[in-house]
């Protein structure tokens, strides 16, 4: 027995010529200012939002000092493609604080975007802490050791202050930390319940808030021209929004609005299908405002390289505010 044994329900269904292949289980839940709106699965479950932290770690170097244009801003809270355009954003983060690429201490790779990627091997590029998408992150996370005055080399330490007060503050936002990992750029990465998560968004996505401004005028940055979390935001109003590694999801809207769930087999396939649910979930209506997008994002299922089904997401369950 797990620890996700009887906290799960499915969520999204793989069909092949008109017949069920597959399955996804997992949790989620969509919140309003009055409480929870629908939920699938524990909404208090325990996951690691990954990536979805980003957003709320700025937060936190914010308050700490940190001073950012919104494109810099937008970048330390991006998983990036590794184009030209990312890349000079952060180089941007590093110059402005007097740092440099070789300051970085996340884990050195190429692009995660297939034409950044296929460029850089062409040209002959190594591998890079530079090219990795945290690097905005992490350019934030020294520079915010550069303004307080606090050492670079082991910022990514645990018992590093820069570390402790990104705890420290994550917690004042009304996100329980139940736990503190080691994620997949080296960084400290904290386990929230998903309900916590939802919440953190909702506050994130305020009006007046910094980061929302920043992520929501510059939603290529946070992303790229084809990620789904880059489409969303560029398609439903004050939506902020943040995918993380291994089926996470977050977001929220100016208006209070927020959802999170976990794909409890950290298919990222399965997260992209999920979205529109989460979003219906959360009373965005995508039907009538995101046609096109919906059809960006859809995942098909293929046989002989064309589509024979695809992978919907099944409606999570309504609850009374």
């Amino acid at each position: 027995m797990t620890r996700f044994d009887r906290r799960l329900e499915p969520v999204a269904v793989a069909t092949r010529s008109d017949l069920e292949e597959s399955v996804h289980h997992g949790a989620g839940v969509a919140i309003d200012s009055g409480g929870v709106l629908a939920q699938v699965g524990d909404p208090d479950l325990v996951v690691y939002p990954r990536s979805c932290l980003k957003p709320l770690q700025a937060q936190v170097m914010l308050g700490l000092g940190l001073e950012l244009s919104d494109t810099q801003l937008a970048i330390a809270c991006a998983s990036h493609d590794g184009s030209a355009l990312h890349l000079d954003a952060v180089r941007s983060i590093l110059a402005r604080y007097d740092l440099d690429v070789a300051d970085l201490s996340n884990v050195a790779a190429r692009p995660c975007g297939p034409a950044a990627r296929d460029s850089a091997r062409l040209a002959g590029v190594e591998p890079s802490s530079l090219q990795q998408n945290c690097s905005g992150k992490h350019a934030a996370m020294v520079a915010t050791c550069r303004v307080n005055g606090w050492p670079i080399g082991d910022y990514l330490a645990p018992d590093h202050p820069l570390q402790v007060a990104i705890t420290s503050g994550i917690a004042s936002l009304g996100s329980a930390v139940r736990h503190v990992g080691v994620d997949g750029c080296g960084a400290p990465t904290h386990a929230l319940p998903l309900r916590d998560v939802a919440a953190a968004f909702s506050a994130l996505a305020a009006p007046g808030s910094v980061v929302a401004r920043a992520m929501t005028s510059h939603p290529e940055l946070v992303g790229g021209p084809t990620r789904d979390v880059t489409l969303w935001m560029h398609t439903v109003p004050t939506l902020v929004a943040k995918e993380g590694a291994s089926g996470v999801m977050a977001a929220g809207l100016a208006d209070g609005r927020a959802f999170a769930f976990k794909i409890a087999d950290g298919s990222d396939v399965a997260r992209q299908a999920v979205v529109p649910a989460a979003l219906r979930a959360a009373g965005v209506d995508v039907d009538s405002i995101a046609a096109a997008t919906l059809e960006r994002v859809a995942v098909p299922v293929l046989g002989h390289g064309e589509p024979v089904g695809r992978l919907d997401a099944l409606d999570w369950t309504p609850c009374g505010s």
